[in-house]
Order: C-alpha cells, then structure tokens, then sequence
C-alpha cells in the first residue's frame, strides 16, 4: 500500500509511489495506491506527462505502466473536487475516488498481507 500527497511542484517526490510501486508490482507484489492532497493533480493526464522527476520518465509514462498492469489506485474524492480532478480523469488510469473508509481498509489490507 503506497499513499502520497506529494503534487506536480516536487516531480521527484511526486514520481516516488509510481515508480516504486510499479517495480513492486514487476517484483510480484500487490500494490494499490492512495493519493491525497496535491498528488490527485496528477490523475489529470497533461500533469502526468508533463511532470518530470529528475532521471526518470515522466510520471505519465509510469502511471500508463501501472494501468496496463490494473494497478488500482484511489484519489481522495474531496482533495479531488477541491482541485477539479473528475472520474474523466481518473479513467485514464482506472483510478477510482477514495475517502476514509477506502483508506483504512487499504492500511488493514497491507496488515493482513504483512502478518500472512
């Protein structure tokens, strides 16, 4: 379970959940992401491409990698509203809006997955 509220003004924080959980996912490890704050700007797909972390791809690149491996990733619905992110952009990535609920039962999942 990764969460980050890091946006497109740190590329390379902002690229840190992608980038790390797309090498858990190709290591075999399931991973579902939780985006707060200004992380939810980066489901709009022209911030995606245009945040570049420093020697990596562009956010947009990983969260494509992501996608074609159903990656599932939540953006918080009210940080979402706040900020303009709608379910359009969201489909772009099969990302799904997110809230407390949502959130607890992901920590309670990773739990479950680091106690098995």
């Amino acid at each position: 379970m990764m969460k980050s509220a890091w946006g497109s003004d740190d590329p390379t924080k902002a690229a840190f959940p992608f980038s790390h959980g797309l090498a858990l996912t190709e290591a075999g490890h399931e991973v579902q992401i939780f985006l707060l704050g200004e992380a939810v700007v980066l489901m709009r797909k022209t911030v995606a491409n245009a945040v570049t972390p420093v020697g990596w791809p562009p956010v947009g690149e990983t969260l494509d990698k992501l996608a074609a491996k159903h990656v599932q990733i939540y953006a918080c619905g009210a940080c979402s509203r706040a900020r303009g992110v709608t379910e359009a952009d969201l489909s772009n990535y099969g990302a799904k809006f997110g809230n407390p609920t949502i959130f607890v039962s992901l920590v309670e999942w990773a739990d479950h997955v680091i106690t098995e």
